[in-house]
């Protein structure tokens, strides 16, 4: 059988002179080691969580994508219009392929004409054009050829007619440049010139020729 305490009222003494030295050389010491108590206890306590937090799995190595397209065209064509209704850009291609990995996009056997603000016609033909994900670069391989047909620009200032001939151009339309670092032909109206590369500006209606240039200037009238 269980038997109940009486519950009393607890009476403590009040500490002597002596028993307060001695509570507050306790608490002297007590206060000199608390800081390595607490060290000693996040130690312990870091300790803890590292033996019951579970191991996190090693993330799997990204895979690399492979350079597969997503989507193929065969015998196509496509026109884009500008704001006013009439064709910018034309483009007519054999076989075409995206690839995702790159954002590029492979025409083989290309055609491609586009017109200018002023109504300018440039074209331009490869084996095969490759182009970015924002079409401001085309690289051309294979016979590659570009032609600006004759016309005046914005300033009603009178542009010749161009023609760039090589195996490799690269076309820049976001700044109009057209560069190449192979062997390439450039036909000016009836002058021609043949260099080992190329780097033309048609904001500036300048080109730079290197390598072995030779050049056929005509008379002018």
């Amino acid at each position: 059988m269980n038997s109940a305490l009486p519950l009393e009222p607890l009476v403590s003494q009040a500490p002597g002179p002596r028993s307060r030295r001695r509570l507050h050389k306790v608490l002297d010491q007590f206060t000199i080691y608390l800081p390595i108590l607490l060290m000693g206890l996040l130690a312990g306590g870091s300790y803890w969580l590292l033996r019951v937090t579970p191991i996190p799995e090693v993330p799997l190595t990204e895979r690399v994508p492979e350079h597969i397209p997503d989507y193929e065209m065969e015998r196509f064509s496509v026109k884009v219009f500008g704001a006013d209704g009439r064709i910018r850009t034309e483009v007519y291609g054999a076989e075409g392929r995206h690839y995702p990995d790159t954002d590029t996009l492979e025409i083989d056997k290309a055609r491609i004409r586009h017109y200018s603000p002023e109504g300018l016609l440039t074209t331009a033909t490869a084996e095969r054009v490759t182009s970015n994900g924002d079409q401001t670069e085309f690289i051309l391989e294979g016979n590659a050829v570009v032609v600006r047909q004759a016309g005046r620009n914005a300033e009603g200032k009178r542009t010749p007619r161009l023609e760039f001939h090589g195996e490799y151009l690269r076309v820049l339309t976001k700044w109009d440049i057209l560069s190449s670092d192979q062997p390439v032909l450039l036909i000016r109206d009836k002058d021609q010139m043949r260099a080992d590369s190329l780097f033309y500006r048609g904001d500036r209606q300048t080109a730079v020729l290197k390598g072995r240039v030779q050049a056929q200037m005509q008379p002018r009238p």
